[in-house]
């Protein structure tokens, strides 16, 4: 198991604010204390501005460096651009190793499946997952898909997606929530598959498992994962029913599709997140 991360990503912070630096902070700890999983650590290498830029317009890339509030959840900070491109950074490199063979997961803030071509928003810069993706099809890959368990719906990511050739993308996510998207599927490669609010475990469970069903029938080469635990049932931001042992099993599915695959932290936000990732670390590496 690979873990890519970096924890200068915790530099920064607002007040009051759920994206927080303890997501990163208390994960590692969790993970360099536990003896079940080897774990190999790396830190990110540099994002290619033309990654980037297969994703996001060259006036989004330098809107980050405005020292300007995007909107009240999606706050400005100084050096912000170097935070965002550390986090594509890793997820780049997550994509390369998972070309090598390698279970890996790229433990960075900020997220980035609610970031548009042109748009910050939900906590989100520059869109990780897409960048990686979009990556991927121009270096070779035939059929990529990207696979959100994320509770809140990626709609940055189907938006830049959206009808590209050879990419296909999956979110199974809360409606109604924030953004307020995610009601039906779109183009003709974006599949979405919301549930309400409290919805029961079992059918939760039920709904990722179809969305698991789906994918394999996409018959993807490459597997981008947007990893968010913010489905948990105690999780502050939303209304999921999910348990830790539920995690695992996720991972314990990706992993059974046999594809090259990789993950990249989104959202989670209880307490419990350390627990939450070790959980489906464990399920992706087969533990």
């Amino acid at each position: 198991m690979r873990i890519i991360t970096d924890e200068r990503c915790t530099g920064y912070s607002h007040p009051g604010h759920p994206e927080r630096p303890e997501r990163i902070l208390t994960t590692c700890e969790k993970l360099r204390g536990q003896t079940e999983l080897p774990i190999t650590w790396s830190n990110p290498g540099p994002a290619d501005d033309a990654a980037i830029l297969r994703a996001h317009t060259p006036e989004h890339l330098a809107r980050l460096s405005v020292p300007e509030d995007f909107d009240d959840d999606t706050p400005a900070f100084p050096d912000l651009a170097v935070y965002a491109r550390a986090s594509v950074g890793a997820a780049l490199d997550a994509l390369k190793s998972a070309r090598a063979g390698e279970t890996v997961f790229s433990l960075m803030r900020p997220p980035g499946h609610h970031a548009t071509r042109n748009r910050a928003m939900g906590f989100c810069y520059l869109n990780n997952i897409a960048i990686a993706a979009l990556e991927a099809l121009a270096t070779g890959a035939k059929r990529v898909a990207v696979f959100d368990f994320d509770v809140h719906h990626g709609n940055g990511t189907e938006a830049i997606l959206l009808n590209t050739p050879g990419a296909a993308f999956l979110s199974i996510h809360q409606f109604p929530c924030y953004p307020g998207t995610g009601t039906r599927n779109v183009g003709n490669n974006c599949y979405n598959y919301p549930v309400l609010p409290q919805t029961l475990r079992g059918e939760y469970l039920h709904v990722l498992a179809s969305a698991l069903e789906h994918l394999q029938t996409f018959k993807p080469t490459l597997i981008g994962v947007s990893a968010g635990f913010d489905s948990y049932a105690r999780d502050p931001l939303a209304q999921g029913s999910l348990e830790v042992e539920d995690f695992y099993w996720l991972g314990q599915s990706l992993r059974k599709l046999d594809v090259p695959l990789f993950s990249v932290l989104e959202g989670g936000y209880s307490a419990e997140l350390p627990e939450l990732i070790l959980a489906y670390l464990k399920g992706l590496d087969g533990k």
